[in-house]
């Protein structure tokens, strides 16, 4: 009698203790403190505390549903034992200095929305499964060490609203496949080394606002496609080797706030504005001379 009251209470305790999750989820916890040197972060998990107490976590019916350690001087490389968090919904470690390639075993949250690991030191390829993220929502790895080609498989996210992997070192072509992202209202590719023909199939992100390609070795026309754009906001596409900007002839009708492209200043009409981050380049413009 004494010895099951005994195994209760320690039971009871070790709830207490991982905030209600499971053991399994608490593991990968644990694991991502130690690989991503957790002894040195700004504001430090306690080990003994329960789960829901720890900085940037969020527990939702017994079960990790976020994990937001954005700027907090995360070091080392993300575990693969992340994939055991499937109810994971938001993955937040931007602004950290973590290295490493992205886990493959990422690709098997079925449940994640938010995919935030910019401002990193991350290697590597890019999942070729990523594509099985059908959740995500936005999906940001700008500034990394990324190499390789965009995946065709992220043409299979088709809820994905925020898309930004600028300023890494992608090559290859643009994927037609991203035609198919038609939720998307931010897309940024600006600053790798990406070639060959913007796809036509771009002219399909009706939603689109923010579409930034400069900075790349792309070549040919901009594709007329480009009209069906009817909500694009910014438009970067300069420092590439297009031949011909005769179809942006549709934005004489259109109120950008940033447009910059190589060549010489078109008569369009521009909001006043100082300056628009566009979360991956700042640009400057003057105000309308007309207004």
């Amino acid at each position: 009698m004494k010895r099951s009251l005994v195994c209760l209470i320690f039971f009871a305790v070790i709830q207490t203790i991982v905030g209600q999750v499971s053991d399994k989820e608490w593991d990968v916890l644990v694991d991502l403190y130690n690989s991503a040197n957790g002894k040195d972060w700004n504001v430090k998990w306690d080990l003994s505390e329960p789960v829901s107490t720890w900085e940037g976590i969020k527990v939702r019916e017994d079960h990790i549903v976020e994990i937001n350690l954005f700027h907090n001087n995360l070091t080392g490389t993300i575990p693969n034992s992340i994939n055991k968090l499937k109810y994971l919904e938001s993955l937040n470690l931007a602004f950290n200095k973590l290295e490493g390639e992205i886990p493959v075993s990422i690709s098997k949250l079925k449940n994640l929305k938010k995919l935030n690991l910019e401002m990193n030191m991350l290697t590597g390829e890019l999942p070729e499964k990523i594509g099985n993220l059908t959740q995500l929502e936005s999906l940001v790895l700008f500034n990394n060490l990324l190499t390789g080609e965009i995946p065709k498989s992220i043409g299979k996210l088709e809820k994905l609203k925020n898309l930004n992997v600028s300023s890494n070192k992608l090559v290859g072509r643009i994927p037609d496949e991203l035609g198919n992202l038609t939720k998307l209202e931010s897309l940024g590719l600006f600053e790798n080394t990406l070639v060959g023909f913007v796809p036509s199939e771009i002219g399909n992100l009706v939603k689109l606002k923010e579409l930034v390609i400069a900075n790349n070795q792309l070549m040919g026309d901009i594709p007329k496609e480009f009209d069906q754009l009817v909500n694009l906001q910014v438009l970067q596409i300069q420092n590439n080797k297009f031949n011909s900007f005769k179809s942006l002839d549709f934005l004489n009708s259109k109120e950008l706030l940033v447009f910059d492209f190589d060549g010489k200043k078109p008569d369009f009409k521009f909001r006043d504005l100082n300056a628009v981050k566009t979360g991956v380049a700042e640009t400057e413009f003057e105000e309308d001379k007309e207004n």
